[in-house]
């Protein structure tokens, strides 16, 4: 029985590779804020883990001063991800609509992205690593997409063009094959 449960076991671990796993000894400073301040804005976004050791992101956007986004982001170590083709996140959101963002390299000046919206329930978030496609200050790059081999930094942002609050609840990142 015991070898049946370590095959088991080695099988998921080879299929899903866990990004981030939210939980109450979760540091939230391993995420960084990064809101249209930079550029004059005055959005206000902020991140904690709550009760239930879930990662929080709220604040509130505004589109005064050219703004209009708020994002918070996590550097890693270079990881090689070739052997995956697709992100789940497990989050709860608030009806509103988010970007997921990845970094190949932390120094360039682009994410890859892509969006998705939420339910106001929890949900398993199923994106495609290929469909993220290369963007810098909302304008899409003549680039190709994300090749799926290297990941840096992973990042959500709100930016919807309009003044508002928002709550975006994570629990789990992970690779799928």
């Amino acid at each position: 029985m015991k070898w049946l449960f370590l095959l088991l076991l080695m099988s998921f671990q080879m299929n899903n590779s866990l990004l981030f796993d939210f939980n109450e000894k979760s540091n939230p400073r391993e995420w960084r804020i990064i809101d249209d301040v930079v550029m004059g804005g005055i959005s206000d976004g902020k991140f904690k883990m709550d009760e239930n050791g879930n990662g929080v992101f709220f604040g509130r956007v505004s589109t005064e001063n050219n703004g209009g986004f708020s994002s918070v982001r996590h550097q890693m170590k270079a990881k090689d991800i070739s052997g995956f083709s697709k992100v789940r996140i497990r989050l709860k959101g608030d009806g509103k609509k988010y970007q997921f963002r990845i970094k190949d390299n932390v120094n360039a000046y682009y994410s890859y992205i892509t969006t998705f919206e939420t339910s106001g329930e929890w949900e398993n978030i199923t994106l495609n690593l290929n469909d993220l496609y290369p963007s810098f200050r909302g304008q899409t790059l003549n680039l190709p997409n994300f090749d799926g081999k290297v990941l840096e930094e992973i990042a959500f942002l709100i930016g919807n063009k309009k003044e508002e609050s928002f709550e975006l609840k994570l629990d789990k990142i992970e690779l799928l094959k």
